[in-house]
């Protein structure tokens, strides 16, 4: 299947989805949205897939919206709130909270890594939030935009990012609107990881193929729900939850698997069930 504004690459248990507008600096369009919705059908769709790098093409990972977007009818901005996905496909949580434009990725059975190369901001920034782990060059720059321009804390970032750093930094960044170097970002816990822009798609793919080969599909699937459903969860909700499924770990294939592997000496070899 071929696209017009992303890319789309599989190799070694690992897709790569690159957006793919560089001389917009990847802004986004509806018809990204799109097209970004029906490759991450794909790589969850696909059994050889264990894993999924999220990134952009040349000098910024996504810019924002395209403004040209902006001036289009209510009703057509309304139509870009809600991400249909096949029946079939497995999802990490079945959760309506993670079902809208950027927040859909939560529900993604596979972990989702961003390798963010430059700029951030506003949609860019929410779409890059809603990875599962996010690797950041040390050129890259965070911005949440939207009280700058006349906007508000769209597509659930006001929640994701309060999560993902605490009310105060969230209030800080979104109040503001101001941009955040790497090394800030880093600090506040918004990127897992730094590195030099030569290196960044490489680290980030070495930490996906790590997970792709050694990892259990069904840990990482259940792992994934666990930790986003958490956060609208009560701790006891959570823990019976958390029993539950260890219970069904210990008669699950990739237990027995990883329990067999062990003790011949040798990798597993997983199946996801």
């Amino acid at each position: 299947m071929s696209y017009a504004t992303i890319e789309y690459a599989y190799a070694e248990g690992v897709a790569r989805v690159t957006l793919a507008r560089p001389d917009r600096l990847n802004a986004w369009t509806p018809e990204m949205g799109a097209e970004l919705a029906d490759a991450f059908a794909r790589a969850a769709l696909d059994g050889e897939v264990k894993a999924i790098v999220l990134t952009g093409a040349g000098r910024s990972f996504c810019a924002g919206m395209d403004f040209a977007c902006l001036s289009q009818t209510d009703e057509n901005r309304a139509r870009r709130r809600r991400t249909d996905f096949p029946a079939e496909m497995p999802r990490a949580s079945e959760r309506a909270d993670f079902e809208g434009l950027f927040n859909y990725l939560p529900s993604i059975g596979k972990p989702v890594i961003a390798a963010i190369n430059g700029a951030a901001a506003g949609s860019g920034f929410v779409l890059g939030l809603a990875c599962d782990v996010r690797f950041a060059s040390e050129d890259a720059v965070f911005a949440t935009s939207f009280a700058r321009t006349g906007l508000v804390a769209e597509h659930g970032v006001a929640w994701l990012l309060a999560r993902a750093i605490g009310t105060a930094n969230a209030l800080d960044l979104l109040l503001t609107g101001r941009r955040v170097d790497v090394r800030e970002a880093k600090a506040l816990g918004l990127v897992n990881f730094v590195c030099p822009p030569d290196t960044l798609q490489e680290q980030a793919m070495r930490y996906a193929r790590d997970i792709a080969q050694s990892c259990s599909p069904r840990s990482l699937r259940i792992i994934k729900r666990q930790v986003w459903d958490a956060g609208l969860e009560t701790l006891h909700e959570s823990t019976a939850n958390a029993d539950r499924e260890m219970l069904a770990a210990f008669d699950s294939q990739d237990f027995k698997e990883a329990m067999n592997a062990r003790a011949e000496r040798r990798p597993p070899r997983f199946v996801g069930a």
